[in-house]
Order: C-alpha cells, then sequence, then structure tokens
C-alpha cells in the first residue's frame, strides 16, 4: 500500500509540474516578446536559386520553381533601382555606408534576436561571409528595441562575422517597409537592388545569386522580371495582375480603372497600405481580398449600363 501511495503521489506532482509549464508556455506566447511590433516571422520559402546571360521572362513573379518546390533558374530585376542609401554606425562604433560596398555584392539583411528563422539563419550568414571573403558584403540591420549593447552581446555569442547596425521605422521605410522577418535586400556590384528574400531561404539561392552576380558559372539560367512589388513595394502600381484579385470580365480599359482604385484606396485591416499593397504583401487578408473583389463589381456595374463601346474606351 505504501509503494501504491507513493506512485499516486509522484504521478500528482508530475501533473502539476505539466500545468505549470503549460501557464508558463502559454504566458510567453503572449508576451510582449512574443508578440513584437506587428513584425511577422517567416520559415523557410520554396528554393528560387541559379547559367549565362539574363533572359527576359514574361513571367514577373519573383520566385521560378519547379512543381516540386526545386528552383529552376535565378530571378532577378530587370530594371533594378539603386538602394536607397545609408550612413550608419555599427555596434563597435564603425562607419557602415552601403557606397563604400561598390564592386561588391551586398545582402542587407532585417533582422532581430527575437525572431527563430533569423537565429536559424545566423550560421548560414556566417558561412556565406567566410566563403566569399572581400566579394561578398553581409550588412545585419538589427529591427531590436532592446539596447544596441544586448544585440552586441548576442552578435558577438553567436560570433557574427559581418557588421550589425540598429535599424529604425525610417530606414525600414526607405526600403519600402519591412513587415517580416527576416527580409534580405540582394544588391548587384553597382549598388541596385535586384532580389528580396522574404523569410528564410536555403543557402543554396544566396548561392546561386552571388554567383551570377558576380560573373561566374551557375548551372541554372539567369532570368529577369518585372518589380512589380516584389521588391519595392511602390512598385506595386505597376502590376496589372494582383494575388486573388479575378479580373475576368474587365475590358482593359475597365482593368485599368479598377487597378487605379486598388492603388488609391486604403485596405481597412490596419495596415495602412493601399488594397494593392495589401494583396501583394498579404495574400492571406480576408479584409483586402473582400475589399479589391467589391472595387472590381463596382467597376462592372457602373460600366455595364453604358454599353461595350464605353466599356472599351
Amino acid at each position: 500500500m505504501a509503494v501504491i501511495g507513493l506512485l499516486v503521489a509522484l504521478a500528482i506532482v508530475l501533473v502539476v509540474i505539466g500545468a505549470t509549464r503549460q501557464r508558463h508556455a502559454e504566458a510567453a506566447n503572449h508576451s510582449p516578446v512574443a508578440a513584437h511590433a506587428a513584425l511577422k516571422t517567416v520559415q523557410a520559402q520554396p528554393a528560387d536559386a541559379a547559367k549565362a546571360a539574363p533572359q527576359d521572362s514574361s513571367d514577373d513573379s519573383a520566385d521560378a520553381s519547379s512543381d516540386d518546390g526545386s528552383p529552376k533558374a535565378i530571378r532577378l530585376v530587370r530594371d533594378p533601382l539603386p538602394a536607397p542609401p545609408f550612413l550608419l554606425t555599427d555596434l563597435d562604433g564603425q562607419p557602415i555606408s552601403t557606397a563604400a560596398y561598390h564592386g561588391k555584392v551586398v545582402l542587407i539583411n532585417f533582422w532581430a534576436t527575437w525572431c527563430p528563422p533569423c537565429r536559424e539563419e545566423i550560421p548560414e550568414m556566417i558561412a556565406l561571409a567566410n566563403k566569399y571573403g572581400d566579394k561578398l558584403q553581409i550588412i545585419g540591420v538589427s529591427m531590436d528595441d532592446d539596447p544596441s549593447e544586448e544585440v552586441r552581446d548576442f552578435a558577438r555569442a553567436q560570433k557574427m562575422n559581418y557588421p550589425i547596425v540598429m535599424g529604425s521605422d525610417k530606414l525600414s521605410e526607405e526600403y519600402g517597409g519591412v513587415d517580416a522577418l527576416p527580409t534580405t535586400f540582394v544588391l548587384d556590384t553597382n549598388g541596385r537592388v535586384v532580389q528580396k528574400h522574404m523569410g528564410l531561404y536555403p543557402p543554396e539561392v544566396y548561392d546561386g545569386e552571388i554567383h551570377a552576380l558576380l560573373g561566374m558559372h551557375v548551372d541554372l539560367p539567369v532570368e529577369t522580371f518585372v518589380d512589380t512589388g516584389q521588391v519595392f513595394l511602390k512598385n506595386v502600381a505597376r502590376a496589372t495582375s494582383l494575388p486573388g484579385v479575378d479580373f475576368s470580365g474587365l475590358s482593359p480599359g475597365l482593368k485599368k480603372i479598377a487597378l487605379k482604385r486598388l492603388n488609391s484606396e486604403m485596405c481597412t485591416c490596419g495596415c495602412k497600405m493601399t488594397v494593392a499593397q495589401c494583396r501583394m504583401t498579404d495574400p492571406d487578408c480576408s479584409t483586402s481580398k473582400a475589399l479589391a473583389a467589391k472595387i472590381v463589381r463596382e467597376v462592372k456595374a457602373v460600366a455595364t449600363p453604358l454599353g461595350p463601346s464605353a466599356q472599351n474606351r
């Protein structure tokens, strides 16, 4: 009986410990760190990694993957814009300027210490920096609210071998808004932004792009695409299609009207973006999807009484 009583007591203790751990986990999920800034963390994305001279592609999406998710081409912006310049001081007090890295491929990596995918990505970035040496420059932009001293201690503990600067809302806005972490902008040797990767990508993706930008041999074709918001959100105004928006039944003239409204009317989900921008950055947003459908219906309804000739103007 004494043994049975001991076993019952032990079972009760284990149940209490389990319940306590569960409460701690739930509290952590609702802590300020877990719900930090409204930035999302993004896990692994399909690889879109990298043969010869770039080919123009009619497909203006940023990614080029096979049905099974394997990469079939390297995708780079067709007419890239210069990276927004900045001159900041890194965590060791050294000046960091994008202008100083002309001739190198540059990765500007927005991250945070509290972001699990960012932590997972750090060893990959360290390996890339070691592999390419002075041909590649990685700049880590910390979006932490913690003091820079704490970020510096974290970077040293992780043995991060590239400069880290403290980010800001202003810097994020200059790069079109960084809504998820990690987000990495890829710059060619002339300081132009040729790709953006939002989320955790395999190192093979960066390997292919870096090789192509340095004029080294790559096994996959290099294709180009028009940036319609995939890199800089302001370019969404160039887009002729948007995720989850059905333009069927609209003439070219009416589609132009609908796109103008989508790029001028604000989404009401709280994102502070236009409906078009919200659709491009968050295809799962039910608010912008409903608003876009409403705009398309209204454009159709207004034009229908005018007859086909008016619709085609």
